[in-house]
């Protein structure tokens, strides 16, 4: 069995928990491992992938040996979870320089558009198997 993909995420955001929970919804057969950005796994594979461990401006997918950030990993999420959101994929046709603009305005907002926690969501304990500690 090959790796699994980790979505690295800003855990006390409260639009990166909810894109959690809606990726895990919709992945049954647990291909996505998660772990928040701030967490000690989280900042390790950042290092490892010679990304900033204090930006925390990104979603990282982890998949492959390879990191993806912003659109990129956004767009090789969608596909992952396949059926109709893997058509999101075809959205890499955009230039990347737009993609991650309007991903920038998204994420440069999110805290007043969306709120956030004062600590990193807890999984609940049939979902702790996928998150790394």
């Amino acid at each position: 069995m090959t790796d699994p993909s980790v979505v690295l995420f800003d855990g006390v955001c409260n639009l990166c928990n909810a894109s959690v929970q809606f990726i895990l919804r919709r992945d049954p057969a647990g291909r996505f491992r998660f772990a928040s950005l701030q967490s000690d796994a989280g900042r390790e594979l950042l290092l490892r992938h010679g990304l900033d461990p204090d930006d925390l401006f990104s979603v990282v997918l982890v998949e492959g040996g390879r990191a993806y950030t912003r659109s990129d990993a956004a767009l090789r999420v969608a596909r992952g979870l396949g059926g109709g959101w893997r058509l999101l994929a075809a959205l890499h046709v955009v230039p990347r320089p737009v993609r991650d603009g309007v991903y920038g305005l998204v994420a440069a907002r999110r805290y007043r558009w969306f709120g956030k926690r004062d600590a990193c969501m807890l999984p609940t304990p049939d979902l702790r198997e996928r998150f790394l500690e």
